[in-house]
């Protein structure tokens, strides 16, 4: 029983899919750092100083004082006081990074679709090629001599 579970694990774990999945989610994973760097370091301290030197990583609520009164300076002053705070700039700056990684994603997929149309590659499969029986009226492949379905023998066409 183990030994069954353990060789269906292994043929799942080295299929092409699995493989491509894992190598997917760790880029995916170094792809997001390097987002969240870009819109915490990059895009939101310009923004902040736009619109009068706000620190959006900052940016809080207080929702409960905590053992020291506020006013709390900081978001990190909150927290160590133990006051429950609503961190809504964090939110922001995983929203903005959300909406760069969707577009990025985005872009990624529209230029495969294009990379597979500019080279030809279909995207839907060919349906196989038919022909009627003339005798039951079933459909079967078109290179068959001989009805699968009524057994008779067709007629070869190439001679008409």
């Amino acid at each position: 029983m183990l030994k069954n579970f353990i060789s269906e694990f292994k043929k799942f774990a080295v299929r092409g899919n699995a493989v491509d999945m894992a190598v997917g989610i760790v880029i995916g994973a170094a792809f997001t750092k390097v987002v969240d760097s870009l819109v915490k370091d990059v895009l939101m301290p310009p923004l902040g100083i736009v619109l009068g030197k706000i620190d959006f990583s900052n940016l809080f609520w207080v929702l409960k004082a905590g053992s020291v009164p506020p006013p709390y300076h900081s978001l990190q002053e909150a927290q160590n006081a133990g006051a429950a705070v609503l961190n809504f700039g964090g939110f922001l700056n995983a929203a903005v990074s959300f909406v760069i990684v969707a577009f990025a994603v985005f872009m990624l997929i529209k230029l495969m679709n294009a990379l597979r149309s500019a080279y030809g590659e279909e995207t839907e499969a060919k349906a196989p090629a038919v022909k009627t029986c003339p005798f039951c009226l079933s459909e079967i492949p078109e290179k068959a001599v001989k009805c699968p379905n009524c057994t008779a023998d067709l007629p070869d066409e190439s001679k008409n």
